[in-house]
């Protein structure tokens, strides 16, 4: 199933028979990928008049209750209202879901005790490229990162001043397979998500950031149609669903 889309100047092509679905399912499982300090989410039957719901225990449907967090427990889209006084609903802000994307590969930097992604590597992957978006994959990039518990981990996070380049490269939209893109404490700095927001001048209020995405190794860097889908929360982040499709032509 191929589709033409005229983007610009251009025209490309892409094959919507072969979707590439690059988040992280939400399980509900003591094993579900976590950060935050946050218990496991939960998927559960939910009890009426001393009855469980469920077509396993006699019941005509199935009726679970989700609870979880949304930045703490899955692949998630979230808008500046992540971080300013007014909430500015993802549901509200983000109001196109089809963007041209390049992938990359990055190997974190070793800075001090931590690790970080720096401009001078974001500035050599997408070199004169033009992008709505950027999908960050990192290394080591393995299947752990479906489970991996991140709370007290310190992961791997964006400088600054790497945030800042791409707010300036014209990039709308940032994909990253970390559970954050700033450092895990800071002391509530939060350089990175400032520096994309634009939070000292004119806010990027159709700008998001996603987090807690997987970046299969059978996907090549380079271009690719990326479409955002999110769930319809009126809230600062919403569970998302981001699916790439290759650039054929």
């Amino acid at each position: 199933m191929l589709a033409t889309i005229q983007f610009k100047s251009k025209k490309r092509t892409i094959d919507l028979s072969q979707p590439l679905d690059i988040s992280i399912p939400l399980t509900g499982k003591p094993n579900n990928v976590n950060a935050w300090y946050l218990d496991p989410p939960k998927i559960e039957p939910e009890i009426i008049d001393g009855e469980i719901v469920s077509v396993a225990n006699g019941a005509v449907v199935n009726f679970n209750t989700i609870t979880f967090n949304p930045h703490s427990h899955g692949t998630h889209t979230e808008t500046v209202g992540h971080i300013t006084e007014k909430v500015y609903s993802i549901n509200q802000h983000l109001k196109q879901f089809f963007f041209l994307a390049e992938v990359v590969t990055v190997a974190p930097e070793k800075q001090g005790d931590d690790y970080v992604i720096s401009r001078k590597q974001l500035q050599f992957a997408l070199g004169n490229k033009k992008r709505e978006a950027i999908v960050i994959r990192t290394m080591p990039n393995t299947r752990d990162k479906f489970t991996k518990q991140y709370s007290n981990t310190n992961p791997t996070y964006l400088l600054e001043d790497a945030a800042e380049y791409l707010k300036n490269k014209g990039v709308k939209h940032l994909l990253i397979d970390l559970p954050s893109v700033d450092k895990e404490q800071d002391g509530g700095e939060l350089l990175a998500h400032n520096a994309f927001w634009n939070t000292k001048g004119k806010l990027r209020l159709d700008a998001t950031i996603t987090e807690f995405i997987y970046v299969s190794n059978k996907i090549s860097d380079g271009c690719y149609m990326l479409n955002l889908q999110i769930a319809p929360f009126e809230n600062d982040a919403s569970p998302s669903k981001p699916i790439l499709y290759k650039v054929i032509v």
